[in-house]
């Protein structure tokens, strides 16, 4: 990625994340990747997974009467790519072209009653949001007069996608009828999130009342010498990561600190999420502080737990899925059958696990699983598997 480049999505980030203060902000955020992708329009939507009904929508500038259309005579089967999106993998973009031919594209419906006669060629989506609730999408289209989707084009979505999580997910958790169009400190004391804003080195600055109660009680997370921990010991380090990567500059911050579980084992689940204060005209109110952690108790706010395992170890989906089947006490031969993958293949992703888990063997991945704690329990997947003394798998 060029220097030019880079300083534009590390300049859209920053704008992301005071969307989270003020979500008023979407279109022009929209309006700005449009250009930066060289796109024709940019959507944004979080939608229940039980109904589609959007938790918010935008769009950047477009025929408002189009987008209607779009909305409300288009269904979840009628627009080419959208489908393999939704249940593919997380960051990760798909182009309307790698799931169909052109010639089959411009024979679909959508197609030739909707996006050939506004001058449209192909889209690209990511989906950015996957929790057992929602799923959130950011999708581009581009005019029919110029080349496909490039693979720049594709990575500068790729490279968004953790920050749109980050920030849809803190929104989701803020009341916005009292988050007026700034956000002061004085509003923060009536929230019922727990809100702490912290230096570089994670030492508090400021604890509403609700986060206060949680330090007193201990539980979950704690006050040591002024810096925060959470009562999870597993997590620690992580946390203490997040805030760190998101004292320094938006774009180095990734996904680090998203859906951190920080509970510990046999308390309620929590998780917890890092917002960077570094930049931006909403956050600058709450300088000298460098990051505001906000923790959620409530469980449909927690990502999959691919999503947790990929943000705590740098995984790939593949690599998380797998480390999910181990983990929970699974042989390599039946995970390598539930999961359509060859054994070389399944040993390839546990060669890369172990290295980035800082593991050995299978009974590490089993506790490793069971350290984590009850949002990954709470999210679906079968309990770890009880080891033995010896340090075999039950």
């Amino acid at each position: 990625m060029t220097r030019r480049n880079s300083e534009k999505l590390s300049s859209i980030i920053g704008d992301i994340y005071d969307c989270v203060l003020n979500p008023e902000g979407w279109v022009s955020v929209l309006n700005r990747i449009t250009q930066a992708t060289d796109a024709a329009y940019t959507t944004i939507a979080l939608a229940s997974t039980q109904d589609s009904h959007g938790r918010f929508a935008a769009h950047s500038a477009w025929a408002a009467d189009q987008m209607r259309v779009l909305q409300v005579e288009y269904g979840f089967d009628d627009i080419p790519g959208l489908k393999p999106a939704l249940v593919g993998d997380i960051d990760t973009p798909l182009t309307t072209l790698s799931c169909l031919s052109e010639p089959e594209l411009r024979a679909t419906k959508f197609y030739r009653e909707w996006a050939g006669p506004q001058g449209l060629r192909e889209g690209c989506m990511v989906k950015f949001v996957h929790t057992s609730d929602r799923i959130g999408l950011l999708g581009t289209s581009i005019y029919a007069d110029r080349d496909v989707i490039s693979g720049e084009e594709q990575h500068f979505l790729t490279l968004l996608s953790p920050h749109l999580r980050r920030a849809a997910l803190i929104g989701d958790l803020l009341d916005q009828a009292r988050v007026m169009a700034h956000f002061y400190r004085e509003t923060l004391g009536a929230l019922t999130t727990p809100i702490l804003f912290t230096d570089a080195e994670a030492r508090i600055l400021y604890a509403n009342a609700s986060a206060e109660r949680m330090l007193t009680a201990e539980a979950p997370i704690l006050s040591r010498g002024s810096v925060l921990q959470p009562t999870n010991p597993a997590m620690a380090d992580a946390l203490l990561t997040a805030i760190a990567a998101a004292s320094n500059a938006d774009v180095t911050l990734g996904a680090r600190g998203i859906g951190l579980p920080i509970s510990a084992a046999g308390e309620a689940p929590a998780v917890a999420y890092v917002l960077p204060l570094t930049a931006g005209t909403a956050r600058a109110a709450f300088r000298p502080a460098r990051a505001a952690v906000f923790i959620s108790t409530t469980i449909s706010a927690t990502p999959i737990p691919e999503a947790v395992l990929t943000t705590l170890f740098d995984l790939t989906p593949a690599e998380a899925r797998v480390l999910l089947k181990i983990g929970s006490g699974a042989g390599a031969a039946a995970t390598a059958l539930s999961l359509g993958i060859g054994e070389n293949t399944l040993k390839t992703h546990l060669n890369r696990i172990y290295a980035k888990t800082n593991t050995n063997r299978q009974p590490d991945l089993v506790k490793l699983i069971a350290d984590i704690g009850a949002p990954l329990a709470v999210a679906g997947i079968d309990a770890p598997a009880r080891l033995r003394e010896d340090g075999a798998v039950d």
